[in-house]
């Protein structure tokens, strides 16, 4: 499973990727705006996270049970409340957008590249609430391969289309940062209707009824009550990477290039790691279905292994050799140097952060997520709070903001592991128990 979600993931990803490359050929400025505005990207993710890790978690705990009735409400209602959140997100985006892109950008080149690209990729944005409950519902009955050949489908169109709206590739018509947002805007529609017919071919358990759309709220408060904590847990990423374009800002338009570039970079190396916790989380509510608790707990002390030793290869790659990835991207030496500072520096946390990662996939899977809320709103403690108020003093520098990082990440990372196995000893009981009882 991990495979073909990894696949997913790394195409889903390489849509921001493609962006970024093509307009890192329009200068610095517009580099630190789509970066800047791409900030919404993960409030929009957050709001998603609502709806797919709810729908995930109950479809795979009814597919356990062998429910078929209850997997098919649970993902017609996940469909019903994506449309909503998908109308809601163009409203906001339109009318407040603007003005948050201008809030974190450093200069008014900045800030205009920005608006450009985030009123092009709001279509996208909106669409990503119906493809993720879609995709969500399907890997929450195991199926995983066909989303992600969609995918790879709707990525190359993407990536055929940047470079002719960007740079105006055929047509003449450069349309700079605003080309990047439509050209995900675009593929992202064709990608949606192709899921619609694709959905009930792929697998015979679950069917898209529209006169089930209508709103049957005792599913959402279900589908809410497990999505909504990953949910604010993606929220509380969105804080803190608004925090840190914040306190850079005052070292200009390079520095938030440079952070800019090693941010995408950072999340499109941790996607073998994520694809692995994805894989957990439906095979872990499963077997909470099934009542098999003895494999819930080896679905953890696997996914542990395979994360760990992932995030140790990569760390020692960034630590080694991170203008290797960022070169692409810039020749800008300031940029550069912002970039690999980076990169080098929050290296050190990515095996922790391959911990969080597998730890939440149990709260997913066991659906109650929580507990890995409550880990990850302490990064408001230990870090948005500490790195606002070393801002203020006058030996701050960028270096600063990396190393608070990796402290508090470290945290995090104890917190939820305890919090895990509390979980455990509370719904699965005794850990012999459950084997002995296999065994029997």
């Amino acid at each position: 499973m991990a495979a073909f979600i990894g696949v997913s993931l790394i195409f889903q990803t390489m849509y921001f990727i493609i962006d970024l490359y093509f307009v890192s050929r329009l200068g610095s400025a517009a580099i630190a705006g789509v970066s800047a505005s791409g900030n919404v990207f993960f409030l929009a993710l957050a709001a998603s996270q609502l709806i797919s890790i709810g729908v995930m978690a109950t479809v795979a705990q009814a597919v356990g049970k062998k429910d078929e009735a209850e997997a098919n409400l649970f993902s017609d209602q996940a469909l019903s409340m994506s449309l909503l959140f998908g109308a809601v997100t163009l409203a906001l985006g339109y009318a407040f957008g603007g003005a948050g892109v201008d809030a974190l950008t450093a200069d008014a080149a900045s800030a205009a590249a920005g608006r450009a690209y985030l009123f092009a990729f709001l279509p996208q944005l909106a669409l990503m609430f119906p493809v993720a409950a879609m995709t969500s519902a399907l890997r929450g009955a195991g199926v995983t391969m066909p989303t992600m050949v969609l995918q790879t489908a709707t990525i190359l169109l993407n990536a055929a289309l940047a470079p002719v709206l960007i740079a105006g590739w055929g047509t003449g018509v450069p349309l700079g940062a605003a080309g990047a947002g439509w050209a995900s805007s675009i593929a992202a529609f064709i990608g949606t209707i192709a899921l619609i017919f694709m959905f009930p071919r792929v697998q015979k358990y679950l069917r898209l009824h529209v006169n089930s759309l209508r709103p049957q709220f005792s599913a959402w408060r279900r589908i809410i009550f497990i999505g909504l904590p990953t949910s604010l847990e993606f929220l509380l990423m969105f804080v803190i990477f608004v925090a840190i374009y914040f306190v850079i800002r005052p070292f200009g338009a390079e520095a938030q290039a440079g952070f800019g570039i090693g941010g995408r970079i950072m999340q499109s190396i941790f996607l073998p790691a994520m694809a692995v916790a994805f894989a957990a989380a439906p095979i872990a509510g499963q077997n909470f279905g099934a009542k098999r608790y003895d494999r819930v707990r080896e679905t953890f002390t696997v996914t542990a292994l395979i994360g760990s030793g992932i995030m140790l290869t990569l760390s020692v790659l960034c630590h080694i050799n991170p203008g290797l990835l960022a070169r692409p991207f810039t020749d800008d030496p300031a940029v550069l140097a912002v970039s690999n500072d980076y990169l080098q520096i929050v290296s050190w946390n990515f095996v922790f952060s391959g911990l969080v990662m597998a730890a939440g996939s149990l709260f997913q899977g066991m659906g109650d997520t929580r507990p890995s809320l409550i880990a990850s709103a302490t990064r408001m403690l230990t870090f948005v709070a500490p790195v606002l108020w070393a801002s203020q003093q006058p030996w701050f520098t960028l270096h600063d903001v990396w190393l608070i990082s990796v402290a508090s990440v470290v945290a995090q990372c104890a917190l939820v592991t305890w919090l895990l196995f509390r979980t455990f000893g509370r719904k699965l009981g005794p850990a012999a128990a459950p084997i002995a009882a296999a065994a029997g």
